[in-house]
């Protein structure tokens, strides 16, 4: 009897299926993957090349991302190299059409690119002349956006370089100007794929620190490419957001930074940025002294003003003799009260005359001076006057009164 054939193992459709019981291949994995990862679409991207390494017909690339730690393994044929108007170097700045390639027998993944151009200065140059004229549209580079620094501060934070020449400008020649400032340093990468990073992280711990009271960021000349950093648009508007003043000392004069614009003041050069944070202590001296001396000047001169008007007060007559003046006044009272009196006496005197001649006016017609004549009054008992004789009935009462007194009397009939 013939012994039975093996039963055939069914291999899994899909990963999903798969088991410890019934695994794939691993070559079916890599062909999966290769399928896979290959149909993805080729991709332009931007990076700096940090590793360089030529072979006949081909290099070797290693790409790194220009803002983060990044980087890619790629793989540039012999014709793509040969199609470029000049030779890759390293620490280029380059655009590349890449679209990842697995290796099925390694199982490693690399990306090959299709073309590489380099990026010249023409095209960083724009790149930036776009991105300040949208910022700008923002109002970002407004003056009234610009915050006025202290005149003298006590705390400066700064941030440049590791050991830079810039550090050490702006230290010794802040210190010279004004000894007790004090700084608070943060030492971080000036250029580079970390520069935008540590140097936006310093920021921001300095604007947090309350006793800062202006960032200074200083860093050194050098190519368009150093400096880009501070013209990435993350750290600019990192530095319009600062509550802290911010001053840009970067490179020189010629060397024009999109920090330069979004900064409240901006240094030609750290050494101008020492000069224009801090006020000269030999200079404040000086200008110290000249108002003292001037203001001094001008309490001696009030001083000889006002002794001459006290001078002249005194020789005049009334504080050379003040009792004459009271002397004067004294005597016009004097005369003053003798003219009263003699005023009011005649005064007195006349108003008497005519109160005496009143008087006589008032006794001469007073009906007691009638009486004294010999003339009586008759009245009746109820006081009234008779003035005719049909007022008297017979026999009535009647009252006569003369200089001398009343008496009564009736009536008879007539």
């Amino acid at each position: 009897m013939e012994p039975a054939l093996p039963q055939q193992r069914v291999i899994a459709a899909t990963a999903g299926e798969t088991s410890a019981e019934n695994p794939w291949p691993l070559h079916l994995l890599s062909e999966k993957l290769k399928a896979h990862i290959e149909r993805a679409p080729s991709a332009w991207v931007e990076g700096q090349i940090i590793e360089l390494n030529r072979r006949a017909s081909v290099s070797y690339v290693t790409l790194r991302d220009l803002d983060a730690e990044v980087s890619f393994s790629v793989t540039v044929w012999g014709s793509v190299i040969a199609a470029m108007e000049r030779p890759l170097e390293r620490g280029a700045r380059v655009v590349a059409q890449l679209r990842p390639h697995f290796w099925v027998k390694t199982g490693r993944l690399s990306m090959q690119s299709s073309d590489i151009r380099p990026v010249g200065l023409g095209d960083l140059l724009a790149r930036i002349e776009q991105l300040r004229q949208a910022l700008a549209s923002e109002g970002l580079f407004a003056a009234e956006r610009k915050k006025k620094l202290p005149l003298l501060p006590h705390c400066i934070g700064l941030i440049t370089g590791r050991n830079s020449d810039a550090m050490k400008d702006v230290l010794r020649n802040t210190s010279l100007r004004w000894p007790a400032v004090q700084f608070e340093v943060r030492e971080v990468a000036v250029q580079g794929v970390n520069a935008v990073t540590q140097v936006s992280a310093a920021l921001a711990e300095l604007d947090a620190n309350p006793a800062v009271d202006i960032i200074v960021i200083a860093r050194g000349g050098g190519s368009l490419e150093d400096l880009l950093p501070f013209s990435h648009e993350s750290l600019i508007r990192a530095v319009a957001a600062a509550r802290t003043p911010v001053v840009s000392a970067i490179g020189h004069e010629a060397d024009r930074p999109l920090l330069d614009d979004i900064a409240d003041l901006r240094a030609s050069t750290p050494t101008d940025a020492a000069k224009r944070i801090v006020p000269d202590v030999a200079e404040e001296r000086t200008r110290v002294q000249q108002a003292r001396e001037r203001l001094n000047r001008r309490v001696r001169s009030l001083i000889e003003r006002e002794s001459e008007r006290l001078h002249q007060l005194r020789t005049r007559p009334v504080l050379a003799n003040p009792a004459g003046m009271v002397i004067v006044r004294a005597e016009d009272i004097s005369r003053l009260q003798l003219r009263s009196r003699a005023a009011m006496n005649t005064a007195l005197a006349r108003h008497m005359d005519s109160i005496l001649h009143l008087r006589a006016q008032v006794r001469a017609l007073s009906p007691q001076k009638t009486l004294d004549r010999g003339y009586a009054v008759v009245q009746l008992t109820d006081g009234s006057v008779v003035r005719a004789p049909e007022q008297v009935s017979p026999g009535a009462a009647l009252r006569i009164r003369v200089a001398a007194g009343e008496f009564a009397a009736a009536a008879e009939p007539g």
